[in-house]
This record gives structure tokens, C-alpha cells and sequence, in this order.
């Protein structure tokens, strides 16, 4: 074939396939043209899930009449002007492709009205034949019927879904430019019947409201709150709690100055910050937003605008992480007041989003073996509390210097601790609690070089393979640090003279078998570094309390309290929960009080 110019029709159908994928590619195009545009309600109307009519209404500024021809020209655009510009994009559209592209694939309609004309011009494109403006009536704003998209490209149309699954996408992609802007309505209509409805959002209980809506209020519920800013980055959103996670990346909502992303450098970051508390292949919820420089960030690496690229990706990256690693951290405590911004910062300050913990001192947990007790309430057995006129506390419920998990009550088959706070009763897993409060202690004596060994009075030999015996002896210095001196005795045995001061000594040989066999598992003491904390989890693990191990009322609070101080502690380090609340409406729905 001779070299020629392609027609412009074929530029258009061709460009339509980076721009234009599906209706719900439409519907994201249209939208952001109206925020471009200054609108404050936009209404977004879909039939036969957007391949019979995709309608977009706003009230924003308009079209003038001189300028309605070229809204539907290639490359003509109101948005940038000059490299200046593209360098510094605020706008949400930019390349002028978006109008042109979908005309070029659908009967296009679009009319439009400045508020200072005496009336609206109306354009319509058919397949990419645009024709010439005509006067119409309409209020001040756009309206953009798209129909019978893709008619003149059958092999797109047929690779169209069901009606169903092409109504969620542009359910999706509403939604997610609605969490964007909580300065502007929308609204949704699917085959002439009201979907949702999201009004302005100015106050945080109203965002909070359309993020019910939009997410659900099951999210919500489990998200708590954060703002951090620092050199210029400010992050802002919810985070969901690991118990919350779920089995598809179908929560997570990434904006980058209010335009919404799918950009793996933030996810990425995001859950690095969650690597601590969540399970295996589980995803986390959260709804971000990143406020940067718009020349910090380049905007046009994709068609479509989703992928972005950072300037200073290992700044932004290291930010967002540390941002959610110390929200998560927050304690118990620290989580029932409010969280405070950080304004200031440095990098290098991993605190302090969450107030300080102001309940009562408890005693450290030593080890598995040495809870104490600390503040307990009077225990007085259930047959006296019902027959007898002994002198009881006041109502739980009415004092304000409970504790957040409340005081103990008694252990339920040697695993679960239940307890009476101001809400009604907390169950606690006592293996899976005493394991964060565990490894939290361990990580923290590690960042402090405190992890002291204990010599054993008579070591412990091991038999092990030829390559656990290379591996203890390649990485006998970090393990030292980690408070473990391993000597090998021969091509397969190893000996153990000492072990950390935390742990204890009953428990040497299945934990130094796990710990060989975690080195192996990771390449060996090449990649120490990277697996210490998988290291410290397993120590942890073999540290906490055993199921059907009985408690006094004076352990089961001196954990309690432990909990309460110590960070992530809602999930134990495989991304269990430790604890879960029944409040009092719970029982009462339970036992059918008031009903």
C-alpha cells in the first residue's frame, strides 16, 4: 500500500478506540467536560446501559454561539494554550479528542447556552457528519445526548457486555467522579428511573453521608478519618479497617488533585502501609485523596487520563506509605478521640495523627506466663448480683472513666475474653490480641537494639537439613540482633545457646525450626532485611498465650489494657481481628427487647 493521509472521518473512529471503550468511557468524557466547565449539578441519564442514550445535563457555563462548530473539531479545545499550560494542567480534559471521538461512533446532539445569550445553538454530529448550529430552547448549561453508540463500528458494538454489567460500569465511573467533587451534585437515572442522588457536600458529615451512599454504609462504619500535610503533599481520606478487607481491589478510590486515578505508584504505597495487619492476598477499602503541585505530576501519560506519573515518585510513594502505616497504628484509646492534622512535618516523623492514650497505666506483659493485673472492678458472682442486696458499681454505660475495651468478665472455652464496656460486651481472641501486643513489643525493642538474649543453660540441638544449617550459618549476625545465637555443629545440626529474653525458653526448637524455615521461604540471609518483620511474626506467634491456657480476671484486664496502648491492634499480624463489639441494641434485637 502507497503512503497516504488517512481521512479525517478514520482519524476520528480510530482515536475514538484510545478515547471511547465503552458507554461508561462516554459518560467519565462528558462529565469531566462539565466540571471543566463550572457546573454545579450534573445529571447523568443512560438507557439500555448506554448503547441506546447516554444524556449528560449541567449548568455550567456554556458554549458560546461562535464557539459551538468548533466544540465538535479535532484538537480544539478551551483548556491549555500553551506548553505552560500542559505543564501545569488543573482541568480534567485537555487533548480535544473527547467530543469528536464519540461523534464519530453515535448520533450526537449537543445544546448548549451562555448565560448571557438570549437563547441556546443546538449541533449534531451523525457518525461524524456534523451539521450546521441552529437556535433552541434550553436554561443556561449543556445538554449532550450521545445515541446508538458504536452503530456505525459493529465490531465494537458486539464486544459490548450485557446490559447489566455495562450499567455498572458507568455507575462505577459516576461514582468515582463524585467522590471527587463534593462541591457539585449528581445524579444518576437508568431507563428513566432514579439510581441515586448525591447533593452538594460541603461540611464533613455531608461527605461522610455521600461516601454512605456511594460506598455504603458498612464502610463507612469501618473507616476512620485522616489529614496529614507536609512539603507540599497533603493527604486526606478514609482507611478502611483490615477487618474490613475484601477479596477484590473493588474499593479503592485514588484522587490526585480531585481527578480520580488508578495509579500503581499510590496503591502500591497504600498497601505497603497495610502489609502489617492485613491476610495474605485480602484487599483493603480506602478513599484517598493527594493534593500535589500540578507541576509535580504529569497528567497526559494516558489516553484516557487513569495513569499518571509522579516527578518525585519516591517522595510521594514514601509519604502516602508512612501516612497509613501511622494511621493504622493509632491505638484503641487514641482512635475514640478525634484525629488531629499534621501540619509540618518531616518525612521522617512517622507520628502522630492520634492523640496520645490517656487511660490507666497497666503492667507490661513480660511473657505468655507473667500477665498481671492492674485497675479491676469489683467481681461479684452472678447468684449474689440476683439475690442478694450487695453493693454494685454504677451502670458501666454511665461512667466516663471506663476504659475503651472495658474490664473483664470471664473466658469462654479457654480462647475468647469477654468484657463490659460503655457499648455492651467486647469478645476478645486472647491468642490473637496477646500475638500483636507480641510483635508490636518486639518490633519496637528491635528499632531500640533492646532485643536482650538469654543464655540457656543447656543448649538445644537441632537436626536439620544441609541447607537450614547453610542458612543459620550465612545469616548468623542478623539473626544475633534478632537475640538468637545459633552455632552450627555439623553439616546438618545446629545448636541453639541463647534466645531472646522475651520468649520463652520451653518453645526453642518448633520456633527455630519456623524461623529456618521462613529464611528458606525468602532466599535466605541475602534478603534478611526484608523479611525481619515476617521473622519477628513468627516469634510473636510462638510468645503469645495458647487457647485453653486459663486466665484470672486480673490477666485477662492486664491485656486489655495492653491492647489499648499498643498500635494495630484490632488486627493480630496475619490480619485477623482481636476483638469485635455486640452493643446493647445488638442483645436487645437479639432477645426481642421493645419488640
Amino acid at each position: 500500500m502507497t503512503i497516504r493521509i488517512l481521512p479525517s472521518q478514520l482519524i476520528d473512529q480510530i482515536a475514538a478506540g484510545e478515547v471511547v471503550e465503552r458507554p461508561a468511557s462516554v459518560v467519565k468524557e462528558l462529565v469531566e467536560n462539565s466540571l471543566d466547565a463550572g457546573a454545579r449539578s450534573i445529571e447523568v441519564a443512560i438507557e439500555a446501559g448506554g448503547s441506546m442514550l447516554i444524556r449528560v445535563a449541567d449548568n455550567g457555563h456554556g458554549i458560546p454561539a461562535d464557539e459551538i462548530a468548533l466544540a465538535l473539531s479535532r484538537h480544539a479545545t478551551s483548556k491549555i494554550g500553551t506548553l505552560d499550560d500542559l505543564e501545569a494542567l488543573t482541568s480534567m480534559g485537555f487533548r480535544g479528542e473527547a467530543l469528536p471521538s464519540i461523534s464519530s461512533v453515535s448520533r450526537m446532539t449537543l445544546t448548549s447556552r451562555t448565560a448571557a445569550a438570549e437563547h441556546a445553538w443546538r449541533i449534531t454530529g451523525d457518525g461524524g457528519d456534523i451539521g450546521a448550529p441552529k437556535p433552541a430552547a434550553h436554561a443556561a448549561g449543556t445538554t449532550i445526548e450521545v445515541r446508538d453508540l458504536f452503530f456505525n463500528t459493529p465490531a465494537r458494538r458486539k464486544f459490548q457486555r450485557s446490559e447489566k454489567t455495562e450499567t455498572g460500569h458507568v455507575d462505577s465511573i459516576l461514582k468515582s467522579l463524585a467522590l471527587a467533587r463534593f462541591d457539585v451534585e449528581f445524579r444518576l437515572l437508568n431507563n428513566g428511573r432514579a439510581v441515586w442522588h448525591a447533593p452538594i457536600a460541603t461540611a464533613r458529615v455531608e461527605q461522610e453521608a455521600r461516601l454512605a451512599e456511594l460506598c455504603g454504609e458498612e464502610f463507612l462504619a469501618n473507616a476512620r478519618y485522616f489529614e496529614r500535610e507536609i512539603e507540599g503533599l497533603r493527604l486526606a481520606g478514609w482507611l478502611a479497617a483490615p477487618a474490613f478487607s475484601r477479596s477484590q481491589a473493588d474499593m479503592q478510590f485514588t484522587f490526585v488533585n480531585s481527578r480520580f486515578v488508578r495509579d500503581k505508584l499510590l496503591r502500591h504505597a497504600v498497601r505497603l502501609g497495610y502489609q502489617d495487619v492485613l491476610f495474605g492476598s485480602r484487599q483493603p477499602a480506602f478513599v484517598l485523596y493527594l493534593d500535589i503541585d500540578p507541576r509535580r505530576v504529569d497528567v497526559n501519560a494516558h489516553p484516557a487520563k487513569l495513569e499518571i506519573r509522579f516527578r518525585d515518585s519516591r517522595l510521594v510513594h514514601d509519604f502516602v506509605f508512612r501516612t497509613v502505616e501511622t494511621v493504622l497504628a493509632g491505638t484503641i484509646a487514641s482512635a475514640e478521640q478525634p484525629a488531629a492534622p499534621v501540619q509540618g512535618a518531616t518525612l521522617a516523623e512517622r507520628g502522630a495523627t492520634l492523640r496520645t492514650p490517656t487511660f490507666p497505666s497497666a503492667p507490661t506483659l513480660q511473657a505468655p506466663l507473667e500477665l498481671r493485673g492492674s485497675q479491676v472492678r469489683e467481681y461479684v458472682p452472678l447468684f449474689e448480683r440476683l439475690h442478694s442486696n450487695v453493693g454494685l458499681h454504677s451502670s458501666v454505660a454511665d461512667d466516663p472513666t471506663v476504659p475503651p475495651l472495658g474490664y473483664a468478665l470471664a473466658q469462654l472455652s479457654g480462647v475468647y475474653v469477654l468484657a463490659e464496656n460503655r457499648s455492651g460486651l467486647i469478645i476478645i481472641d486472647m491468642h490473637a490480641a496477646h500475638e500483636r501486643v507480641m510483635y508490636e513489643r518486639l518490633k519496637n525493642a528491635l528499632g531500640a537494639d533492646k532485643l536482650k538474649s538469654q543464655a540457656l543453660l543447656v543448649p538445644v540441638t537441632l537436626d536439620v537439613t544441609e541447607r537450614e544449617a547453610d542458612l543459620a550459618e550465612e545469616a548468623v549476625a542478623e539473626l544475633h540482633a534478632l537475640g538468637f545465637d545459633l552455632l552450627r555443629r555439623g553439616p546438618r545440626q545446629i545448636s541453639v545457646l541463647a534466645l531472646p529474653l522475651l520468649l520463652d525458653a520451653g518453645e526453642v526448637e518448633p520456633l527455630v525450626r519456623d524461623l529456618l524455615s521462613d529464611l528458606a521461604t525468602n532466599q535466605g540471609a541475602g534478603r534478611i532485611e526484608s523479611v525481619v518483620n515476617e521473622l519477628l511474626a513468627t516469634m510473636a506467634c510462638h510468645a503469645a498465650v495458647r487457647a485453653n491456657r486459663r486466665l484470672t480476671i486480673e490477666e485477662m484486664n492486664a491485656l486489655l489494657r495492653e491492647m489499648e496502648r499498643t498500635e494495630r491492634s484490632e488486627a493480630c499480624n496475619h490480619g485477623r481481628p482481636t476483638w469485635t463489639q455486640v452493643t446493647m441494641a445488638d442483645l436487645d434485637r437479639l432477645f426481642l427487647r421493645g419488640q
